[in-house]
């Protein structure tokens, strides 16, 4: 048998597979121990195109994880678009546009962990 770890929808599980040849089991050999990636995912850089104080911030407004970006660069948005999905509390809450205008770089990734107050997007 041979341990993986399996991830679906968010929730990692590990499982012991068996390997089926014409109808048998063949053994398999594990040589290794299964090793965990449990480094916290790393904030992406922001983009050399734009700074923070290039326009309007579009802040986090509490923590927890980035699951849904609505927006890209240079996109032209409405005040009360979203711009970004955030979970957290295992609830899904949406980051609005705070005014009209264009998007001048977005600051995260889905998946990314943010803290209140963390840069999501700039408004221009």
């Amino acid at each position: 048998m041979k341990k993986f770890q399996v991830t679906v929808n968010g929730n990692t599980y590990e499982v012991d597979v068996e390997e089926i040849t014409n109808g048998s089991v063949v053994p398999v050999a594990v040589n290794q121990p299964v090793q965990y990636n449990t480094a916290p995912a790393q904030k992406p850089a922001t983009p050399l195109a734009a700074s923070p104080t290039e326009g309007t911030p579009i802040e986090a407004p509490m923590q927890g994880k980035i699951v849904g970006l609505k927006v890209t660069q240079n996109q032209k948005v409405q005040e009360g678009d979203v711009i970004a999905v955030l979970e957290a509390m295992k609830m899904e809450n949406e980051i609005v546009a705070s005014a009209t205008g264009t998007i001048v770089a977005v600051h995260v990734a889905i998946g990314q962990s943010v803290d209140a107050g963390d840069l999501i997007a700039t408004l221009n």
